[in-house]
């Protein structure tokens, strides 16, 4: 999942939600919801919402949904109220997992993703019990066929960007942890034809942990899958990273 390339994780995620659209319209309604109650229904003037709307086009999501979820967060229309909460715990073989979640049940959520940890013989900690192992940054990956790295270098840094480096095929594009920030090397970066794989806010670890053992990351998986397919689920981080051979008999 994490490891030393974080799109891994990314690309594995996408999949999964890929398979189950109506979550993610679900799931993208609730971010434009959100993203309006707290800065307001124009998306010029708030980088949230509109990363939430170019979700949406993406998914091709009918734009009436989109405009009576803008019009809930507002306060327009009558609507659910949603509240951001994050879990914190760890999975199999110590990895450290945190979930981020959109929910108008926090007890209800809480049992269930506590009860997805333990199944999996994982456990649920208390606030901050592994956050401090990772930093809060923008991410945007970008294939490496698309560009040259020193021309992406140039291109991004000058837009305000931290770091770019190589992970496989793709690159991976560091920006400090605002929404602001990272649409705008991102808008950089699409102002050179290029459209990026991934942009989005990122938790990212500071060091990974080695998953060798293949019922281990079997078992790890399963966990990261089950959290991710939860209705209430927004995000999930980790910090394994798994053997490559291992990882091939898993996917095989």
């Amino acid at each position: 999942m994490g490891g030393h390339s974080h799109w891994a994780g990314i690309k594995h995620k996408k999949a999964l939600v890929d398979a189950k659209k109506g979550k993610v319209f679900t799931k993208i309604l609730r971010e434009v919801t959100i993203a309006a109650k707290m800065s307001g229904g124009n998306p010029d003037q708030n980088p949230r919402l509109r990363k939430a709307m170019d979700d949406a086009r993406a998914a091709n999501m009918p734009i009436d949904n989109v405009k009576r979820a803008i019009m809930k967060g507002t306060g327009q229309l009558p609507g659910v109220s949603y509240e951001e909460i994050t879990y914190e715990g760890y999975g199999p073989g110590s990895v450290a997992v945190i979930v981020e979640c959109t929910t108008d049940n926090k007890n209800r959520t809480f049992s269930e993703i506590r009860k997805i940890f333990t199944s999996h013989g994982g456990s649920i900690g208390t606030a901050g019990c592994v956050s401090y192992m990772f930093k809060s940054k923008g991410l945007i990956v970008v294939k490496t066929e698309d560009i040259s790295e020193d021309e992406l270098m140039d291109l991004a840094l000058e837009a305000g960007a931290e770091d770019v480096r190589t992970a496989g095929d793709v690159y991976e594009v560091i920006t400090a942890p605002e929404m602001a920030a990272l649409d705008a090397v991102k808008k950089a970066i699409e102002a050179k034809g290029i459209t990026p794989e991934s942009a989005d806010l990122s938790m990212i670890p500071d060091t990974d942990v080695a998953v060798t053992d293949e019922h281990t990351a079997e078992t790890l998986m399963k966990m990261l899958d089950a959290l991710d397919d939860h209705d209430d689920t927004k995000n999930v981080y980790d910090n394994s990273s798994i053997d490559e051979a291992v990882a091939a008999k898993l996917n095989a």
